[in-house]
């Protein structure tokens, strides 16, 4: 089996354009995984690992690709390492991608645009890192673009992303003059020649550079020595560490969150990326010095006050009992691929594991190690690893775990959908088509909705973004050659109340045979605006007033009506039950009776007079345009209900974050353009709900009213 401390399994996240795909095509290039260098735009076919049509003609990264790649460095005494690469989207739209990337991994390389800097994307990219507590090194790209500046970059790290920054290298030159960079830890001058920069110099610093390395070096080292004593101590006898000694502070602090070391290149010049492959082998962790934990599912196992079940550590340890999380699934013609990382254990071809939702026993026929979209057989894969399983039925987020085993480990973060659109096939007869189109992407991706409006029978799909819903569509035309008929795309707007209700409910129904009684007494609470929870139920029942075996029917009657609000038929959502009170019949009650009562107490007795209020998505948007156009952009931000959040002028190019409700924001892409000659570019992502106004209230109402009406017609 592996040597696990040589084992990396790492992401690749940024913005938008940062270069993450063409840092991961540097990155095969070097490890000898791919013998030529092909570019995201070039008219070579496209970057490796963007395998789709799509992907290579919009020069965008639509779904996370895995691979894995050896490295060595004989020159730096680093061994041959086993990395498993994922390169994850950008697009705040494929989001999901990211999310379940990152939920597995050990360590990711945050790339970050020299000139841009921290930007929206990279915000929320900091966001799920810091969720699942994945350790990070930074990469400053594009150090040959106008404008670049690492400082204000790392300086935006430490405020934005409240990230210590802590640079490891210097840059020579910058712009059009950026030549190389100055390792501060072993203080040699670092550059590349050769075709595609294949071999790496590493000389004495030139005298011009000599003195900012001291200054950059002393500097690193007293950002280090916060998190160590003896290198404090040597430092403050003014003594020299040894190489050594640094690096294993920078890993020690990197492991624990402390610091994100900051590397510097430029991916498509073939300049840094061999330095930034060594640093993920030296100061990343392995499989072993990252902490898993699973739940406890046995009946011995004994919950807490608040119902979380005991956490077990998990061992990464082949000889154990196997523990693995399927944490990606691609529906293909000849079975379901599953993206696996296994946490202990090891999976062999053609054993049974148990799938910890579902309780089924799952051979698994196939085990394959993905590189972009080809794949190579193989007959195990062991703890730490990340492989894929061809042919097994199951979900994202889902837990495989040897026979007899009871445990299970916390599912991955999903992100509401904010837009919807109707859908139908433009000939009838390709209906199948679309069925079976539709129900693959719902399976492959858990931010792609599919519902159905029962009044006006549409087949709605609900996504992330437009992008997101246009991307779904074009592979229904592409890949099951089925033309579509797409509605206008819709805000998905949500109802809650504002007002405290109290209910007395009762339920009576007596025709021939036996009846139906159910009575509830209670108070309806609106939940506070920024509860995780939609829903929430509490039994206050005492004396047996409703018998246990009633709670649970109530429970669920009161949630059946949360899909449908009074005033436009949105999802209610901030709703807290509490159940306090009720009678019973010792004939006519039944489970059904007081589900039935307490779904006629929420439509008639709750919702209306809750004073219910209509709730928008809101949008982080941020925009990037030339100075001269930034009076005119926020005018027109104003227009649409906006609020600027902040605004910054860097060398003629102005950065506005602001934020703008969903429904103002279709079509802006066209308005940008025009207001800015084509020179201005944003990225949008969802931030929260928030009240509608009265006015803006009342006219999606009446929208939504005269479209009923004109289905009905």
């Amino acid at each position: 089996m592996a040597d696990l401390s040589r084992v990396r399994n790492i992401g690749i996240s940024a913005h938008i354009d940062s270069g993450k795909t063409t840092l991961t095509e540097r990155m095969l290039f070097y490890c000898g995984r791919i013998h030529k260098i092909r570019d995201v735009k070039g008219g070579d076919g496209g970057a490796t690992m963007d395998h789709m049509d799509l992907e290579r003609e919009r020069g965008i990264t639509i779904t996370s690709a895995a691979t894995h790649v050896d490295w060595k460095n004989d020159g730096l005494k680093i061994p041959l390492h086993g990395i498993n690469i994922i390169d994850t989207p950008g697009h705040v739209d494929f989001t999901v991608e990211v999310e379940r990337s990152l939920r597995v991994l050990d360590g990711a390389i945050l790339v970050l645009c020299s000139v841009g800097g921290v930007q929206s994307q990279s915000l929320t990219v900091d966001r799920q890192m810091k969720r699942y507590g994945v350790p990070r090194i930074a990469f400053i790209n594009k150090m040959d673009r106008t404008g670049a500046n690492p400082n204000k970059v790392m300086e935006a790290m430490r405020s934005k992303l409240k990230a210590n920054a802590v640079p490891l290298q210097l840059p020579m030159g910058l712009e059009s003059n950026f030549k190389g960079v100055i390792d501060l830890v072993l203080m040699k001058a670092v550059t590349w020649s050769g075709d595609d920069g294949e071999v790496v110099h590493r000389d004495e610093i030139p005298a011009e550079y000599a003195e900012a390395a001291a200054a950059a070096r002393t500097e690193m080292l007293e950002s280090l020595s916060q998190f160590d004593d003896e290198l404090m101590e040597l430092l403050l006898e003014e003594g020299e560490p040894t190489v050594e000694q640094v690096r294993k502070v920078i890993r020690t602090a990197v492991v624990a969150h402390q610091i994100t070391p900051v590397l510097m290149g430029s991916a498509f010049k073939n300049k840094g990326v061999q330095e930034a492959l060594d640093a993920v082998t030296m100061y990343l962790p392995c499989p072993t010095e990252v902490d898993v934990y699973a739940n406890d599912n046995s009946k011995e196992a004994v919950v807490d006050a608040e119902g979380k079940a005991p956490q077990v550590l998990l061992s990464n340890n082949d000889k154990d009992p196997m523990v693995a999380m399927a944490f990606k699934t691609v529906v293909e013609a000849f079975g379901q691929l599953t993206y696996m990382r296994i946490y202990q254990g090891v999976i062999k071809k053609g054993e049974t594991y148990l799938n910890a939702r579902t309780g089924q026993s799952v051979r698994f026929g196939r085990l394959v190690r993905m590189h972009a979209n080809d794949r190579e057989d193989i007959d195990f894969g062991a703890a730490g690893d990340i492989i894929s399983v061809v042919g097994v039925d199951c979900a994202s987020g889902d837990t495989f775990v040897a026979q007899g085993l009871e445990l299970s480990l916390e599912n991955i973060y999903v992100a509401e959908p904010v837009i919807r659109l109707s859908i139908e096939p433009a000939k009838r007869e390709d209906a199948d088509k679309l069925s079976k189109a539709l129900e693959r992407f719902r399976r492959e991706d858990p931010t792609f909705h599919v519902l159905s409006d029962e009044e006006t029978n549409e087949t709605l799909i609900a996504g992330m973004g437009q992008l997101h819903l246009d991307v779904y569509v074009e592979r229904i035309k592409r890949e099951y050659k089925c033309e579509c008929v797409i509605g206008e795309p819709r805000v998905s707007y949500k109802e809650r109340p504002t007002k405290i209700v109290e209910f007395n409910h009762k339920r009576k129904k007596q025709s021939g045979g036996s009846g139906q009684y159910g009575h509830v007494v209670g108070i309806m609470e609106p939940l506070p605006e920024d509860s995780e929870v939609n829903y929430e139920f509490v039994d206050e029942v005492t004396g047996g007033r409703i018998p246990r075996e009633f709670i649970k029917p109530c429970d669920q009657g009161f949630q059946s009506q949360m899909d449908k609000g009074p005033l436009g038929e949105y999802e209610v959502v901030g709703v807290k039950i509490r159940l306090q009170d009720g009678s019973y019949h010792d004939v006519d009650s039944s489970d059904m009776a007081f589900k039935l009562c307490a779904r006629e107490a929420m439509r008639e007795s709750i919702l209306n007079k809750a004073g219910m209020a209509l709730l928008e998505p809101i949008m982080t948007l941020e925009i990037e345009t030339p100075d001269e156009f930034q009076g005119a952009v926020v005018g027109h931000l104003s227009s649409k209900r906006g609020i600027v959040n902040s605004s910054e002028v860097t060398d003629g190019t102005c950065i506005i974050v602001a934020e703008v409700p969903l429904a103002e924001m279709f079509d802006y892409a066209n308005e940008i353009r025009s207001m800015t000659q084509g020179k201005g570019s944003f990225s949008m992502e969802f931030k929260c709900y928030r009240q509608a106004p009265k006015n803006i209230m009342e006219d999606v109402l009446e929208k939504r009213r005269k479209e009923k009406e004109a289905k009905k017609k």
